[in-house]
Formats: C-alpha cells, sequence, structure tokens
C-alpha cells in the first residue's frame, strides 16, 4: 500500500505540490499551471535544461485534465544556502542568472529568484523548482528581480566584504535579507561604487519610498527584453569576479598535524581498508577538511559527504570535485558544534541537518581529528558525542588524539584554572563510554603518533 504525505514547505507555491510517497519525491501540477507546464515541455525548453544538467530532470507519471504529477531525479541529500562556501553560493547565483536569461531568449522568465531554489548534486549546482518559470510579458520588468538581491547578490557582497561567516545570515532570512538591512550593513565607500549603488544602496532608498504604498498602487517602471537581458549581463559579470579573502586555519593545516608522513599515509591505509572490509557505499566525513581522506579511499562510493567548519577548506574541495568529477562527493559546510537547524513556518519548512543526515543514513561516519576538538573546546562529553554520531550511522570511524598528543596538550594548555575539569579526557575514559552505544571491532595504534584509530558498529544492529 502506498503511502503520500505532503512535503511541509510546500504551500509557498500555488502552481503544485511537492509531496513524499514511497520514500520517492514527487510533485502534482495544478491546472492553473499546465497552460505553462505544457508550453515549457513542448517547446523543448525542459529537455535543453535537462540536457545541460541546469535543471532536475523528471519524468512524467500522470496527465489528465485535472492533475499532472512528475517524478524528479531524486536528490539523496539537499544543502541549504546557509551551508554552502562562497563559491558554491557564486555558482548558485550564476546558475540561476542563467536560466532568467536562457528563459528570456525563448519567451519564458523565472518568476521567482530565491536561493531555496538551488542545491548541489553531482558535483555542481542545479535548480529544483520547475515551476518556477512562468510566460514573459513584453516590456514588463523581472519580478524576481529583488529577491535575486537579497538571495543572491546581498549575501555574496557580505561574504566579500566581512567574510563567509555572514552567508550563515541565510538561516535567519529565508525570505531573503532584507534591501536596507543589507545597504546598512555594507561599507560607506559601496555608494561610490556605480554598480553597487544602483542595485543596492538605490534599491533600499526605492523601498523606502514606498513603504506606504499598503494598497499596492505602486506603479511598475517599463523595461524591454535588451534591458533586462544587459541587466543580467552586468549581474553576472559582476559577481562571476567577486573574491573572498580571509585567513583560516585550514590553509596549513596539513603541515600543522603531528603526523610523520609515514603515520599519515598508515592512518590513510587503515582507514581505507576498513571501508573497502565494510563495502562501504555511502558515508559521511565530519570535520572532513578538504575531503583529503576520502579522497584516498579506493573504494568505489556512491555518495560522500564532507562536511567541515572552515569555508576555505570546502572551496578547496569543491574545487577539486569539479576539477576531478568527482561526482560522489558533496562538500558542505557545517559546524560540528551548531548543526543547522529546521526554519521556517513551524520549523518544517526547512529540514534541520539531523533530520536529513538521519534519512540519508550514511554506512559510515569518519570523525578524524574531530574528538578532541568537540570536547576541549566545545565541552562536549564524550557520552553527548556517542550518542550524536550512534543516531545516523551503524558504523564509526573515529581517531582518539591521547593527552600527550601536542594538539591536546595545547587546547588543555588554555583552560587555565578549569584544566583539572577535563581530567576525564584519556583513552580508558573514552573506550568506556563509547561502549555503551558501540562495540570495537577493531583497535589500532597509529604508529609514530599519539593517537589511536577506531572501527565502532553501532550495538544491536
Amino acid at each position: 500500500m502506498t503511502t503520500k504525505k505532503v512535503h511541509t514547505s510546500s504551500f509557498r507555491d500555488p502552481s503544485g505540490t511537492i509531496f513524499i510517497e514511497d520514500k520517492l519525491v514527487k510533485r502534482v501540477i495544478n491546472p492553473i499551471y499546465f497552460k505553462q507546464y505544457k508550453a515549457l515541455k513542448s517547446s523543448g525548453f525542459f529537455n535543453k535544461l535537462f540536457k545541460n544538467g541546469l535543471l532536475i530532470a523528471h519524468e512524467e507519471l500522470v496527465a489528465n485534465e485535472l492533475e499532472i504529477i512528475i517524478q524528479p531525479e531524486q536528490i539523496p541529500f539537499v544543502t541549504y544556502p546557509y551551508e554552502w562556501s562562497f563559491n558554491q553560493y557564486k555558482e548558485a547565483a550564476l546558475l540561476t542568472l542563467k536560466l532568467q536569461k536562457y528563459a528570456l531568449e525563448n519567451h519564458f522568465i523565472l518568476k521567482d529568484a530565491t536561493a531555496f531554489n538551488v542545491t548541489f548534486h553531482k558535483g555542481k549546482a542545479v535548480f529544483i523548482d520547475t515551476l518556477s518559470f512562468d510566460f514573459y510579458i513584453e516590456n514588463t520588468p523581472w519580478r524576481a528581480y529583488k529577491q535575486f538581491i537579497t538571495h543572491f547578490l546581498g549575501p555574496l557582497l557580505l561574504a566579500h566584504y566581512h567574510g563567509a561567516q555572514s552567508l550563515k545570515l541565510m538561516s535567519n532570512y529565508i525570505d531573503g535579507i532584507p534591501v536596507k538591512m543589507l545597504a546598512s550593513m555594507l561599507p560607506f565607500k559601496t555608494k561610490l561604487n556605480p554598480f553597487i549603488y544602483s542595485n543596492v544602496h538605490l534599491l533600499a532608498k526605492f523601498e523606502d519610498k514606498h513603504n506606504e504604498d499598503y494598497k499596492g498602487e505602486t506603479k511598475s517602471s517599463s523595461l524591454s527584453k535588451k534591458g533586462q537581458l544587459n541587466i543580467i549581463e552586468s549581474l553576472y559579470g559582476f559577481i562571476k569576479k567577486l573574491q573572498i579573502k580571509e585567513y583560516s586555519e585550514w590553509g596549513k593545516y596539513y603541515d600543522k598535524t603531528n603526523y610523520s608522513n609515514d603515520a599519515f599515509q598508515k592512518k590513510s591505509k587503515i582507514i581505507n581498508q576498513w571501508i573497502s572490509n565494510l563495502n562501504t557505499k555511502s558515508l559521511i566525513d565530519i570535520g572532513g577538511n578538504d575531503g583529503t581522506f576520502v579522497r584516498k579511499i579506493t573504494t568505489n562510493l556512491e555518495m560522500a559527504l564532507v562536511c567541515d567548519i572552515d569555508n576555505n577548506a570546502i572551496d578547496h574541495n569543491y574545487t577539486q570535485v569539479k576539477q576531478n568529477k568527482e561526482l560522489f562527493m558533496l562538500p558542505f559546510v557545517l559546524d560540528v558544534l551548531n548543526p543547522s537547524g529546521a526554519i521556517g513556518f513551524n520549523n518544517k519548512e526547512r529540514f534541520s541537518f539531523l533530520k536529513r543526515i538521519k534519512d540519508f543514513a550514511p554506512e559510515v561516519s569518519l570523525a578524524l581529528a574531530v574528538i578532541h576538538h568537540m570536547t576541549l573546546s566545545g565541552n562536549i562529553t564524550f557520552e553527548m558525542s556517542a550518542s550524536f554520531f550512534a543516531s545516523f550511522s551503524n558504523y564509526l570511524i573515529i581517531e582518539f588524539p591521547k593527552r600527550e598528543d601536542s594538539w591536546v596538550e595545547r587546547l588543555l594548555n588554555t583552560k587555565g584554572e578549569f584544566k583539572a575539569h577535563f581530567d576525564f579526557y584519556n583513552l580508558s575514559n573514552f573506550i568506556e563510554i563509547y561502549a555503551n552505544y558501540f562495540d570495537i571491532v577493531e583497535q589500532i595504534e597509529i604508529e609514530d603518533s599519539k593517537r589511536v584509530l577506531f572501527l565502532l558498529k553501532k550495538k544491536n544492529v
């Protein structure tokens, strides 16, 4: 017996409804959108976007006078804008502009430009809202222009001037960062930049001028198709050149490790062997930096999520994913001490990281050089971290740096008078507490280091 469940974010678009049936995402298209859908389909518009990997492909399951049901290609793990690195965010912005340009050239438009219509799949940004296209009406401006500014250009400008952490503001502003707020947060010198002034500061002034228009009587200006294409080209060129410069510890991270080269290689070999023995197809690497250890795995993985708190590490990883065509790997930004929460109406529009990772259910979790940061920097007890890791994977490969490890000593020395509180941080306590959640399959001391590698299996699996 099949079961249907309406997706909790699907209330926003009257054109159709997303639902889950037998764990598959599907979409009902309502009669109000039939005309647009049929035109997009018959003109070859959809197929061109499918072929170029710009729009998630779908197949049509049902088509009658009451409803059309489509089933898109399934995306195993959806990331949100506040989990993207700077260059991932840029790619999502450029994709949206490409789609609007192509739509205009074919007498359609993008009726909305929310960043939540994009995610990352098979090594690239992909647009996932099939019903976001509408007919173009001659000489009308792009009605999603302001949304593009608040969802894409604005956040990227904030990241450019203030750092990648600015992108996390999108978790608080699901409808885009308000224009007035964007304008106030940008440096004064941006008012002297004609492009930024016209697309942010002038827009904020215009919004202020018309904020009393509670009857909706403000007249829209006329804009030719050529004028729109010029604006899109201008936005595309500016965003493509945007860069971010901020220091992070990632750049020399592996130079700072207290491994010898032999120990580093042995660690990689052990992990590779365990992954192979388990015939692993899916995993997540928590605190995976630039994906170095996942990249060394020789088993044919179908899906590997690699998350880290460091934007630069994720940017570097994503660059390698694209260069090497590593379609199985998905890098994204995540603070393990503060994973993305559920947001939106009723806290159910965008799912928390924990819900998404539990639904994805990776066979193996990697936690390499993470536990000492969680425990000594975040005050996360062994009981808390064991419970966390046991909640979404059957197997855990975790590295434990002993108290004699130089990184552990450094962290302990920052505790001052509270150092004695962390006397519990030792190998025997770690094993004892993790044994409440996991059985030890294998335990190996990494030669020429002060670290121990564990392969753990969740109890009762």
